[in-house]
């Protein structure tokens, strides 16, 4: 007898095949599916069933596409495609929070596995449950990401004495947020922020802010910038020999398995956090590196970045929901996932009951761990959290510890 498949939907492509975190959050997704069809399927009522995976792109981080594409989008996947599940995006905040209530509307489970940063995504689920409880998100966003940099530049300046900070960040909500909460947050602390610099998508040409933090004595440039255009800063920091530490949030000219090459090397002491932990190599999880070997082998790169693990631990997670739920209904499938407690990618992943946003930790046994690493003799090397730390953070020439202990 046929089986029926079910229908797993993401439309998180964007930015066509320039989308980094697109590409590889569907790259991770694809390469999910493939392993537990491979098994068979999805065990549903005692009878497998292989996951079929369409892609729809909303075109959502296009500039001057309107949120309405990306909405016709979302229908088009539950009407035509007949989806059961939505997976993926939208990738910018703003479609993601637009495409909340036609969800809600079609009863339809979504998980956000890449993009949609703002933290009021799941603020509105729990503010509004019972119209959003089909909305999950597995990744990070941005208040946690926010508090996650200012832990980490407080255990530089332990360790450095470093407290001097310039801020460069992309003209887009959630860039914005993030460098007020890290400033704010730094401050409080007895930082000095000396300024900040707000650059317009694409921007080609980063040397005022740079010139700013030379100028004002910076020791760290924290840049929050998710453009591939970003490559161009990175090459003015080297070409102008900045005596800063340049630490970026997501930022796929950054993230990337190639940008020591694609830079020339002028990426070496960048950090850089690709969000949850997998995206770069450690050992969080007896998973992470299992996956990040299947990754590389079957896509001939290693895991690019941000959104990846996440795609890929969003598939396994919604298999053993359905498994559980015994059913791809809705309202089972809800319950299901909001009992979930595996060990994924990236560390222990549950989901907060009324929020529906998965919850985080610095402790993989405990939670959804992220990762910050550094470009290091050609490779990248996880620097924090100490819990799946695998090398410590180099300081770039021309820029001495003033104090501090390791």
């Amino acid at each position: 007898m046929q089986t029926k498949s079910i229908g797993v939907v993401s439309w998180l492509v964007a930015f066509l095949a320039l989308s980094v975190a697109a590409s590889s959050g569907l790259a991770g997704m694809l390469l999910a599916v493939e392993e537990i069809n491979a098994k068979g399927g999805v065990e549903v009522g005692g009878a497998r069933r292989p996951l079929k995976l369409e892609v729809l792109d909303t075109r959502d981080l296009e500039p001057g596409v309107p949120l309405s594409e990306a909405l016709l989008v979302v229908e088009k996947l539950v009407l035509e495609r007949k989806a059961d599940v939505l997976m993926g995006g939208p990738v910018r905040s703003e479609a993601a929070m637009a495409a909340m209530d036609l969800i809600a509307k079609y009863r339809k489970v979504s998980i956000l596995t890449t993009g949609a940063l703002t933290p009021a995504y799941h603020r509105r689920v729990a503010e509004n449950y019972a119209k959003y409880k089909y909305l999950f998100r597995i990744t990070s966003e941005a208040g946690q990401l926010a508090k996650e940099a200012i832990d980490l530049f407080e255990s530089i300046r332990q360790a450095n004495g470093f407290d001097r900070i310039f801020i460069m960040v992309q003209d887009v909500a959630h860039a914005r947020a993030i460098a007020g909460l890290v400033g704010k947050g730094l401050e409080q602390k007895g930082w000095t922020v000396l300024g900040s610099e707000v650059y317009p998508t694409g921007a080609l040409d980063y040397s005022t802010g740079l010139l700013k933090a030379r100028d004002q004595k910076a020791q760290i440039l924290f840049v929050w910038m998710d453009h591939p255009e970003t490559a161009i800063l990175v090459k003015q920091w080297s070409d102008l020999k900045i005596p800063v530490l340049p630490v970026a949030g997501i930022s796929s000219a950054v993230e990337q398995p190639g940008a020591w090459a694609s830079t020339g090397g002028a990426v070496a002491y960048w950090l850089a956090c690709p969000a949850n932990a997998g995206n770069a190599p450690s050992n969080a999880t007896p998973l992470t590196m299992k996956f990040y070997k299947a990754y590389t082998d079957r896509w001939l790169v290693e895991p690019e970045g941000y959104g990846t693990s996440s795609s890929y631990t969003g598939v396994y997670v919604l298999a053993d929901a359905i498994k559980r739920a015994g059913s791809v209904d809705a309202d089972r499938l809800v319950a299901a996932l909001e009992k979930t407690d595996t060990t994924g990618v990236y560390g222990r992943v549950r989901f907060d009951p009324k929020s529906h946003q998965v919850i985080p930790s610095y402790d993989p046994k405990e939670g959804a761990v992220s990762t910050w690493f550094q470009w290091q003799d050609r490779k990248r090397v996880v620097v924090f959290p100490k819990a799946i730390a695998t090398g410590k953070i180099q300081i770039p020439p021309g820029l001495t510890p003033s104090k501090g202990k390791d």
